[in-house]
């Protein structure tokens, strides 16, 4: 658990990008060479810049290079003078077509790279490092960042043993993952030495899009408003539309009682199929003689002799009897 982790490097592909995209085979060490040359000279040549980092893209003879700095005057000059002068100087170190492209950066408080750096450059005055350390996270909490830790190491304050101090304020999740964290390293060139300073600098969680599908609401099913339809669908009949009861029922009985309200001749009812002779018979067990014959099924739910069974009591056939049955093709009583 003590070995240390490039806080950029683990979150390459989740939350940060390379710096160098681009693909190479038996190449790859010209190319890596090259970009050195690259990053080198630029950082070099324009320290007072405050250049935070270089990207550098390759397509067939072509190679772009992308420089982020908070003093874009500085390194375009006057009318791009200088953005011509450094195009010229990097064609002629590598021998290919470059192309430069100036990115600025609108808040330097919020790049850790830049907040390391000017650390650095007050500790090469001999300025107090607590006093340096506790101005940077203040501006850069005041700029809107979740957390900063600042660490200076060396010789502070000129004295002969090293040592190491950190500062921080907020909350820097460096195991998680989806953070959004920002690092930044430099040197400070004193008379006693080099002190190191290293910024993490947090802005919060980078998540992931969802699709915005996910978030509609699913269409609801057509239905009247005030909700006094149902469609009832029997796998011998096609789907028919009905008035649904003041009293809820489930889908079964209704489509029972319906059957009730249908009066078919006894003759007829003895020479059907069995299986149809028997639902058909047992719907004319019960008499309904002042219910007359209609297409809903609220005006059958108000007869009085009628009343809804429970769905458990119509599969096992067990439905009260409220009149004396009477089956003259039978002969016998019907449950």
């Amino acid at each position: 658990m003590g070995r240390k982790v490039h806080p950029m490097v683990f979150r390459i592909g989740v939350t940060t990008d390379w710096q160098s995209r681009w693909y190479a085979g038996k190449s790859y060490a010209e190319f890596l060479r090259e970009d050195l040359k690259l990053r080198k000279f630029i950082s070099e040549k324009y320290v007072d810049a405050g250049i935070a980092g270089i990207e550098i893209e390759r397509q067939a003879n072509e190679v772009t290079v992308t420089i982020q700095t908070a003093r874009p005057g500085i390194v375009i000059g006057r009318g791009g003078q200088r953005v011509d002068e450094m195009r010229t100087s990097l064609e002629q170190m590598i021998g290919k077509k470059i192309r430069l492209n100036i990115r600025e950066i609108q808040q330097p408080e919020l790049n850790a790279f830049l907040v390391a750096k000017s650390v650095a450059d007050q500790l090469a005055r001999r300025i107090a490092h607590r006093r340096t350390m506790k101005q940077a996270m203040f501006r850069t909490m005041q700029a809107g960042a979740k957390g900063i830790r600042i660490s200076c190491s060396g010789r502070l304050g000129g004295n002969e043993i090293a040592r190491r101090e950190t500062m921080h304020e907020g909350r820097v999740p460096l195991q998680t993952i989806r953070a959004d964290i920002d690092y930044g390293f430099t040197e400070a060139r004193t008379n006693m030495g080099r002190i190191g300073v290293k910024v993490w600098l947090y802005k919060g969680d980078i998540l992931p899009e969802r699709d915005e599908m996910e978030f509609e609401e699913m269409p609801e099913p057509a239905v009247s408003e005030d909700m006094e339809s149902v469609t009832i669908v029997d796998t011998d009949e096609e789907a028919q539309t009905v008035g649904a009861p003041e009293a809820e029922a489930p889908a079964k009985i209704r489509r029972k009682t319906t059957a009730k309200a249908v009066e078919v001749p006894e003759a007829e009812a003895a020479t059907e199929a069995p299986a149809k002779t028997s639902r058909k018979t047992t719907a004319k067990a019960v008499e309904v003689p002042e219910v007359e014959v209609v297409d809903k099924i609220a005006e059958v739910a108000e007869a009085p002799e009628v009343e809804a069974a429970t769905e458990a009591e119509v599969k096992t056939k067990k439905i009260p009897k409220k009149t004396e049955p009477t089956s003259e093709a039978g002969g016998e009583p019907e449950a």
